[in-house]
This record gives structure tokens, C-alpha cells and sequence, in this order.
């Protein structure tokens, strides 16, 4: 933990975490992260090709050109000079050996659904359920996309009831730093294995 200079001259304690924002191909990590992020985000986006058609899902994309080939990195100061940094992972499943590397360290993820896709996020829900990593859902509320209630979301992503779902939309700063607060605080929630024994 490091220390930042309060406006008084005196320091408080300065907590930094890493959160994965992840999720399906399209479902609007990108977003997200560029919307809350408070420096210019780093993002890797590159066009589609010819070379996806047929390897990537684009079912309900028309209008998507580009994708994430890496990674997206943001960040944003919360109260107190918490500062989150934020690592948004590739959709398609080409791209998932990087998750192991992307997720070290992390304290816990945003798991991001697009309703008309949802099965695009299973892969990442069954990711952090067998890693035991604290979660929440955060469903992109798209132009156009029909509604759903929290239970006929859970039902259909078959998550416990302990998993947060908000609904947000992925273009608002205000509603995306809504998610990253309930988040963490979900993540502080989550009980701790017992130190080892030596």
C-alpha cells in the first residue's frame, strides 16, 4: 500500500486493485472501459477481417468493425484515492490464453452479458466460478434489446443468488462506476481462505 498527499499536508493510505472487466465477443468491455476511465484508455482494437468470418461469432454484430486483440486498460480514482485499474479482456475464445496472465492479481471481475447474445458469456461465468473469484453481472443495456428482470437473468445464466446482477449501461461513466463500486464491495463481502500454517 503507498501513500498519497492530502490537501491538509498530511498522507492517508492508498489502495490500488486490478479488476478484469470480461464477457462475450461485443458485449461492450471496450466500452466501459473507455467511458470510466479518467487517462486515455489503451485499447487494442483492431478491424475484422475476412478472417474472422466463420471463426467469430458475429450473430447480432452488424455493425461491429473492430475487436479487441489484447487487452483495454483504464483507470479511475474512487473516494479516498482509491485507485482501480482496469484490464478488459478479449471476447473471442482465439484470444483466451490470455486470460490467465490478465487475470493474475486481479481482485475480483466484471462479467459483462449482452441479453440478445447471451450465451456469448457463459464462458466467462464458468471462468470465475471455477476459479472461485468474486464476480458480478453487469448486463449492457443495448438500443433496441429487449428487457429482462434480474430473476429471468439469472435464471438464464444459472448463477447463485449471491452474484450481483445490475443492469448499466456500458456508454455512461456514472453507471459504469456503479458497477466497479458494487464490485468491490462485493468482493470485500467474499470470505478469505485461512492463512497456511507453517
Amino acid at each position: 500500500m503507498t501513500s498519497y498527499e492530502r490537501s491538509d499536508g498530511g498522507t492517508a493510505p492508498r489502495a490500488a486493485y486490478k479488476i478484469l472487466v470480461a464477457g462475450g465477443f461485443g458485449a461492450g468491455k471496450t466500452t466501459m472501459v473507455g467511458a470510466v476511465s479518467e487517462i486515455r484508455p489503451l485499447q487494442t482494437e483492431e478491424a475484422l477481417t475476412e478472417a474472422s468470418v466463420g471463426v467469430d461469432d458475429l450473430s447480432d454484430l452488424e455493425r461491429k468493425t473492430t475487436t479487441t486483440v489484447a487487452m483495454d486498460f483504464g483507470r479511475i480514482t474512487l473516494r479516498g484515492g482509491l485507485s482501480v485499474y482496469l484490464f478488459g479482456t478479449p471476447g473471442q475464445e482465439r484470444f483466451w490464453f490470455m486470460w490467465e496472465e490478465l487475470a493474475r492479481g486481479a481482485l475480483g471481475a466484471v462479467v459483462m452479458v449482452d441479453t440478445r447474445r447471451i450465451t456469448a458469456s457463459f464462458a466467462s461465468i464458468d471462468y470465475f466460478e471455477q476459479r472461485a473469484e468474486p464476480f458480478v453481472i453487469a448486463v449492457n443495456r443495448f438500443d433496441g434489446s429487449i428487457e429482462y428482470t434480474e430473476d429471468e437473468i439469472r435464471t438464464a445464466l444459472d448463477v447463485d443468488a449471491r452474484i450481483p446482477i445490475i443492469l448499466f449501461d456500458a456508454r455512461d461513466r456514472e453507471s459504469a462506476k456503479y458497477v466497479l463500486i458494487e464490485l468491490l464491495e462485493h468482493a470485500i463481502r467474499q470470505p478469505r481462505p485461512a492463512p497456511a500454517r507453517l
